[in-house]
């Protein structure tokens, strides 16, 4: 059988970040449906067993995924301050717009779905502001 490479698999530069915005978005997202996929599975047992009601976990929980993929591509980019400067800023805008996404949407739904709102805010502005911001700061800087 003759090996085919994939060319939709997330490419990377050569510091080993991912190499378009699409990609970081695309891995960002399966990370975080991924978490709440998870997320569901272990709501639906627990409230099988009457341990709690379905939808009282927050879904903050399912960006643990995205966290790790922003872990790997800090540690990818060169070292110097920008970094930390563009990791400060991208956090501080995706809490921001997360919390809010998930303050709206609380009154509504249940708090796996706020949660869940918010995670997507964070994930998306995240992903944005870290991919543009090192871009445009790493090349004012070198």
């Amino acid at each position: 059988m003759a090996e085919t490479e994939s060319v939709r698999r997330p490419r990377r530069d050569a510091d080993g970040r991912l190499a378009t915005i699409q990609d970081l978005l695309g891995v960002a997202l399966a990370g975080l449906v991924s978490g709440l996929v998870i997320l569901l599975i272990f709501e639906g047992a627990m409230s099988l067993v009457r341990a709690s009601e379905f939808g009282d976990a927050s879904g903050w929980i399912a960006i643990v995924l995205p966290v790790w993929l922003f872990t790997e591509e800090f540690r990818a980019a060169d070292y110097g301050a920008y970094r930390i400067i563009v990791a400060a800023l991208a956090a501080g805008f995706g809490v921001a717009i997360g919390m809010t996404l998930a303050g709206l949407v609380s009154p509504l739904f249940p708090d796996l779905v706020s949660g869940g709102m918010g995670a997507l805010g964070l994930t998306v502005v995240y992903s944005v502001v870290w991919f543009y911001g090192l871009r445009w700061l790493s090349h004012r800087a070198g």
